[in-house]
């Protein structure tokens, strides 16, 4: 299987003429690329209570919404043109998917977020839309027509379950067969509609709202302030006096809680730990398998001379200056071991050798919760 994600274009010329700017179509960009689970299975994750799924149906003119789990009989009712159906966060459950997430890895980590799969009957899509973030769509199985154009008019329709937009005008129109890729920027409206009975992989980044990122660092910031104690708790007043209007918020309340927000200071140090403990951190859905027969630190070292080890699907490893950052949590390091879990981080596995006590104990850990296992395919030089 061939590979050029890309075409013929490097990095940093995607970066610089398309990214974030405007489209791109790469034929073949993964050629002999199959899909990356058989239908049935797929059909089993739509069945699953933990993972996210929705069917999507266009009938009529009419646009319906169904949420998962799906009985797996259900699927045999459905009729056989004008549906959807799309499961969320492959990658967290197959470990294909997996790797074709790490493949766009020119990307930084920070910002990749997971693969959804939307297998579709003839006639099936969800409709013209945009997405606020962007998006590689690459085809598996089957044909789709894909759609696209900018936004000139954003009006949605009405009482449609999706955000569908009511006046779309394409601009181009793309047949997309088995590895090829369809790159699309933030904002621009795309419509998918399945050709055959196909399959597409939906590569997705994050990019999370300024709202967010605001009140995420608001909240985190004011709880390591308390817990570090580096700014009094309590509001005081022992100079209060009496007010003819009690509903009345005082001047000199008002006056005092400027002063003491106005006391709150911030560093890029502050914000490069808050986006790698917050970017780290695993979604709610996710849970970690923990091995079923725990091997003891002994063993475990053992093992990882022989065999190395990677990390789970399911884990987040990102690192910032002297800090390296695992499902939410910071560590601050230097030196051999911090180069070692940074390897880690970047490489999603560490090759089998000889590693210091302090590391073979901090990996152990992360063994016993589910966030790595033994073995590698590496070997270490």
């Amino acid at each position: 299987m061939k590979m050029q994600l890309l075409g013929a274009r490097t990095a940093p010329q995607f970066f610089s003429r398309y990214w974030q700017k405007r489209p791109l179509v790469v034929r073949n960009a993964i050629s002999g690329f199959t899909d990356l689970l058989p239908q049935a299975d797929l059909f089993r994750l739509a069945s699953d209570d933990d993972i996210e799924s929705r069917v999507v149906r266009h009938d009529a003119g009419r646009w319906t919404l169904e949420h998962g789990p799906f009985a797996l009989s259900a699927f045999k009712r459905i009729p056989a043109a004008n549906w959807t159906l799309l499961v969320q966060g492959l990658n967290l459950h197959n470990q294909r998917a997996d790797k074709l997430l790490r493949l766009f890895n020119f990307i930084p980590y920070a910002r990749l977020d997971d693969v959804m799969v939307s297998y579709a009957v003839p006639g099936g899509g969800v409709g013209p839309h945009t997405d606020s973030y962007d998006v590689f769509l690459l085809q598996g199985s089957g044909r789709r027509l894909w759609r696209v154009g900018r936004v000139r008019n954003p009006e949605l329709l009405k009482d449609a379950p999706l955000r569908i937009l009511k006046h779309f005008e394409p601009e181009a129109e793309y047949t997309m067969e088995a590895g090829d890729l369809l790159y699309l920027p933030p904002g621009w409206a795309h419509d998918g509609v399945a050709i055959d009975t196909c399959t597409t992989y939906s590569i997705g980044f994050r990019a999370p709202g300024r709202g967010e990122l605001l009140s995420e660092f608001l909240l985190r910031f004011s709880e390591r302030i308390s817990e570090e104690c580096k700014f009094p708790g309590l509001y005081r007043d022992p100079d209060l006096r009496a007010q003819s209007r009690p509903s009345a918020i005082p001047g000199a309340m008002v006056d005092k809680t400027a002063a003491m927000l106005s006391q709150l200071r911030f560093t890029r140090g502050d914000i490069a730990r808050f986006l790698g403990e917050y970017l780290s951190e695993p979604k709610p859905r996710i849970v970690f398998s923990r091995p079923r027969r725990r091997v003891s630190p002994a063993q475990f070292a053992a093992a990882l001379g022989k065999h190395g080890v990677k990390l789970s699907s399911r884990t987040l490893m990102l690192h910032s200056q002297n800090a390296v950052f695992i499902n939410g949590e910071r560590l601050s390091l230097q030196g051999p071991i911090r180069a070692r879990l940074v390897h880690l981080a970047d490489n999603r596995e560490l090759p089998a050798g000889r590693y210091s006590q302090p590391l073979r104990q901090l990996l152990h850990d992360w063994y016993v919760s589910g966030w790595l296992q033994i073995g590698s395919g590496m070997s270490h030089t």
